[in-house]
């Protein structure tokens, strides 16, 4: 005979379920819905414009770094206290310089950064332009004129006579 109190049968087996997969749910944290998907949302983009201070190639959405953790979590306190977007990059750049800004502005101190690959190339440029342009031209230094081309007949024919009356 089954004891009165006894958990057996096929509510029990269901109860047990349910118990299953609800801790399955809050562990995994399935159906947890965001607090307020449109501060995600715009803590998403800051996190895209600011750049992860250890990674230094990384934005700090992307950066798995604990100091990203951290100014991620101050961003998100920042950003909750009611700060704008420009506030808190205002912030963070008092705090941390333009580096942490992931395109940090045109001003007079990042002026070599935007501009100095483009004049470093258009300098190369202009030295191929004239080293090309003297060979072609046969103006090189040396006055032997472009590779391949013959001596000049001076300087031939004086090489010539001293290899013949040079003595061994």
């Amino acid at each position: 005979m089954r004891a009165a109190g006894s958990l057996r049968g096929p509510w029990a087996i269901a109860v047990a379920r349910s118990i299953v997969v609800a801790c399955v749910v809050v562990a995994t944290g399935v159906g947890a819905q965001p607090k307020d998907a449109a501060l995600d949302a715009r803590l998403k983009k800051l996190e895209t414009e600011l750049r992860c201070l250890v990674c230094q190639n990384q934005t700090l959405a992307d950066s798995d770094a604990s100091l990203a953790g951290d100014l991620r979590r101050e961003v998100r306190a920042l950003a909750e206290a009611g700060k704008t977007d420009d506030e808190i990059k205002t912030y963070l750049v008092a705090r941390y310089g333009d580096f942490i800004l992931y395109n940090p502005p045109v001003k007079t101190l990042t002026w070599l950064l935007w501009f100095g690959p483009a004049l470093l190339l258009a300098g190369g440029g202009v030295a191929w332009y004239a080293i090309v342009r003297r060979r072609r031209d046969g103006d090189d230094d040396d006055g032997r004129g472009p590779p391949g081309s013959p001596p000049p007949p001076g300087e031939a024919l004086a090489r010539a006579r001293q290899m013949l009356y040079e003595e061994p």
